[in-house]
């Protein structure tokens, strides 16, 4: 007797086969900080800061806002799904040195954002530049995806480093 999958079957299948490789749990919790990041700039372009008449420097406030909502939102996410194992061994280390879990919280987190600046940095820079000549919700996308790669490495080689377990 020969199963057969549904094509939602299959794709689901394959999503959880994917999930499995860093790079590409750090690329979805990256899409879930990209909607984030998204809706917050909407928001906040739109509406939250609608009293700075020109649209071009409220854009200054509004694109801040959300890179900072949406980097607190990704590394939560990164830490708790896409380094959980290396942040598990972290805790392990640190409670054999007798220091808080909150020592390892504030620590990662702190590399976390020096990490991120470079790639903060970068979509910031290139989402104002693209701005004038593409509107400006597609410019912040181009920039995401740029400065995607260079946070991976970053945070990957120092945010979140594979250290030896005891």
């Amino acid at each position: 007797m020969t199963t057969h999958f549904s094509w939602q079957q299959r794709i689901f299948q394959w999503i959880e086969w994917l999930k499995g490789f860093r790079y590409i749990k750090f690329g979805l919790v990256g899409a879930s900080g990209t909607v984030v990041n998204m809706a917050v700039l909407y928001l906040a372009q739109e509406y939250l800061f609608a009293a700075i008449a020109e649209p071009h420097q409220r854009l200054y406030a509004s694109l801040a806002l959300a890179i900072a909502i949406a980097t607190v939102n990704n590394f939560t996410w990164n830490r708790l799904w896409t380094w959980a194992d290396r942040v598990r061994v972290a805790l392990a280390l640190h409670q054999d040195l007798e220091k808080s879990p909150f020592s390892v919280l504030f620590g990662q987190f702190g590399r976390y954002t020096i990490a991120s600046w470079l790639g903060i940095a970068l979509q910031y820079g290139l989402t104002l530049w693209l701005s004038h000549f593409l509107h400006y919700l597609l410019a912040n996308v181009i920039a995401i995806v740029i400065a995607s790669v260079s946070n991976f490495l970053a945070n990957d080689r120092w945010t979140f480093r594979h250290r030896a377990s005891k």
